[in-house]
């Protein structure tokens, strides 16, 4: 059997549908699981062996036998802590069938087989009775139901639907509530990542600016929490206005005192004048002693920004659903108006569909759009005639500002010519842009007016884009609009690069690493489940991350392996680079990071990675508005001192033509 998978193809710049073995939808999600993070956390699982054996020792001083409902259990790591603290017996629940496969092989090896069992259900399915799959109901109710935002995994509805129908009123539960924190924040930084600031420009005629139509400036945004490793954030970036405040709590004892819609109004006391632009709760179910990506720290934008004074009364009202949380804060507290329900964020102006979080940030940074001035500068003249070839982007607006004769921007989508024309209208220039919604290859000479290029422009970005050298997806496009190209014609960016380095991750690497043991318990079983899934492709794939979120040193200097010429179309041929990384820094080799580099002109370059090497200990700063791809080993040799082997990696990179995929071979020496 087959199915058919949806992902992007950098060829063409599109979602498409592929067909796949039957198995890879079934791998992909094992390969892709977070499991070894969870096991990996100490803080975690020592905190959840004490809650266990506490509310089973409750429960036997009550002269009862201990029942215990384990929801998502996963390994079954959390019923076998039951059975181990004395529990009679314990229903361990889990819907993701090879995890609960993996959890009766966990449970037989551990040798609780007789204590446990795993029901590879969701738990609203589960039947209670003789001949049902519990035989009574659980006094004990087990979870780990939380995301960053604590409530997104349906773990309220959950619960709900636990305590009506498959555990005893009263019973002990583990965690037995959870209390959110809120903290007042303003970061210019990370409302950057919600809204457009104004784009200066130096032209010869004067001063221009980029405004935001009205409508992206009054759009709440998205309803999506932005869950960050907020630690990784400089303290500069954020002013603190209020304390730390307890904004509410979740029970999880008793199904009945679940929250209603309006979670509570808090009064808020302003300790520094400015303006708020965010709200960061913190969730502190499990205090953050140690690092971990399962939870993180949450930033709500508000829907406006919010000028507020020392010692000035705030209200802060939070309201949810079932699965998410959302925030007003106003100045006077409205009596009368305490419990009207404020609907949750929804994006109205269609920018923040567009572009993602990290995008609005790099349309924001103010160095790298002097940098395409700088390169425009050099290029255009003034009988220039530019296309524009990438979603949604400013560049069209900066060519018309530095005196391009006539441009054009492609966009590929419905969205992108929307908010693209909606930033035309406010900026008077609907009459000086012409926005085409086609293909590239079914672009027409009517389409250009007759005109030929002399200037194709890109970021490039494609919203499609995935991992870093998917928007050579331009490459693609320029080589498909060729017979409407200038035979002089000059191409922005000129060329891309890819580049590679070995790295050893402070925290990173926990995603990959296998457990073995686990506070006593063997999930060996889990370790050989996710290699073997790893196996099937993940472990000879690159996968995206943030880096400036997850900190790493350089063990390599960086290496340029492969170049892409746009001045010229998409050869036949495959692009293949083999060669070896010197390791400089003794270290633990954890995998390569790879990213583009683009450079726009002869001497200007962009980078999507490596920002810099910021000291001698190979500390790195990484582009914060891109994902890097990261390949991680799949065994991992530690370097003592620079004597020690392995003394380098060598690397085999092909680039598909065909495909516009890049595979990728690491050997430690």
């Amino acid at each position: 059997m087959k199915t058919f998978c949806g992902r992007a193809n950098p060829t063409t710049g599109s979602m498409e549908w592929f067909e796949e073995d039957e198995d890879y939808d079934y791998h992909q999600e094992i390969a892709r699981s977070r499991y070894a993070d969870m096991l990996h956390d100490k803080d975690r699982n020592v905190k959840y062996y004490q809650g266990i054996r506490a509310a089973v020792s409750r429960v036997k001083e009550r002269g009862e036998k201990a029942i215990v409902l384990d929801i998502g259990t996963g390994t079954g790591l959390l019923s076998m802590m039951a059975a181990s603290a004395g529990a009679d017996f314990c229903y361990a629940v889990e819907v993701f069938k090879p995890m609960a496969n993996a959890a009766v092989k966990i449970v037989e090896k551990n040798g609780f087989s007789d204590k446990i069992k795993v029901i590879n259900k969701h738990s609203t399915e589960v039947t209670v009775g003789p001949d049902g799959d519990m035989q009574c109901r659980a006094n004990i109710l087990v979870t780990e139901l939380f995301d960053t935002e604590l409530i997104g995994e349906g773990a309220l509805p959950t619960y709900e639907h636990a305590h009506k129908h498959l555990v005893q009123e009263g019973c002990e539960a583990v965690p037995h509530r959870a209390t959110v924190y809120v903290q007042l924040v303003e970061s210019k930084r990370m409302w950057s990542w919600n809204k457009l600031f104004p784009v200066r420009i130096e032209a010869e005629d004067g001063e221009k600016i980029i405004v935001s139509p009205s409508e992206m400036e009054n759009c709440p945004g998205v309803p999506s929490v932005c869950d960050i490793q907020l630690n990784q954030m400089p303290s500069g970036d954020f002013t603190i206005l209020s304390d730390v405040l307890s904004l509410h709590t979740f029970m999880y004892i008793d199904a009945s005192k679940s929250c209603p819609f309006l979670l509570t109004s808090f009064l808020l006391l302003v300790y520094f004048s400015c303006t708020v632009h965010e709200l960061i709760p913190k969730v502190l179910f499990i205090k953050p002693f140690q690092w971990r990506d399962h939870w993180m720290q949450c930033v709500y934008f508000l829907p406006n920004e919010e000028p507020v004074f020392q010692g000035e009364n705030m209200y802060l009202t939070a309201y949810r659903d079932e699965y998410s949380v959302w925030y007003k804060l106003q100045k006077a507290r409205e009596e009368n108006k305490a419990d009207v329900h404020v609907e949750s964020p929804v994006c109205r102006c269609q920018a923040h569909l567009l572009w993602n979080r990290p995008r609005f940030g790099e349309l924001n940074d103010q160095n790298r759009t002097c940098q395409y001035i700088k390169s425009l500068t050099k290029v255009l003249k003034t009988d220039s005639v530019c296309l524009c070839i990438s979603d949604g982007s400013l560049l069209p607006v900066l060519a018309h500002y530095l005196g391009a004769k006539q441009v054009f921007t492609l966009e590929n989508s419905a969205v992108s010519c929307s908010v693209m024309g909606k930033f035309l209208k406010a900026n008077h220039l609907e009459d000086k842009i012409k926005i085409l919604e086609a293909r590239p290859e079914l672009l027409t000479s009517s389409h250009l007016e007759d005109k030929k290029i002399s200037v194709l422009l890109g970021e490039p970005f494609f919203t499609t884009s995935l991992l870093p050298w998917h928007n050579l997806y331009f490459w693609y496009a320029r080589t498909a609009v060729t017979r409407h190209l200038a035979s002089d014609v000059t191409v922005l960016p000129q060329s891309a690069s890819l580049h590679v380095m070995i790295v050893e991750f402070q925290d990173l690497w926990r995603i990959r690493s296998p457990c073995g043991t686990c506070e006593g318990f063997d999930v060996q079983t889990m370790d050989d489940m996710i290699k073997n899934s790893l196996n099937f492709r993940e472990s000879k794939e690159a996968e995206p991350h943030p880096l400036w979120e997850y900190p790493c040193k350089s063990l390599s200097d960086p290496q340029e392996v492969l170049i892409f010429d746009f001045r010229r179309t998409v050869p036949q041929h495959c692009l293949s680079a083999e060669g070896s990384l010197n390791l400089l820094r003794k270290g633990k080799s954890h995998g390569a990071v790879l990213w583009m580099e683009y450079h726009l002109t002869a001497d200007i370059s962009i980078s999507t990675g490596l920002m810099q090497i910021s000291n001698d200990k190979g500390n790195c700063e990484w582009n914060p508005h891109c994902k890097q791809a990261v390949y991680f080993f799949s065994s991992v040799i530690e370097s003592e001192t620079l004597t020690d082997l392995p003394s380098a990696v060598t690397y085999a990179i092909n680039f598909n033509t065909k495909t516009g995929e890049i595979t990728m071979d690491f050997k430690l020496l």
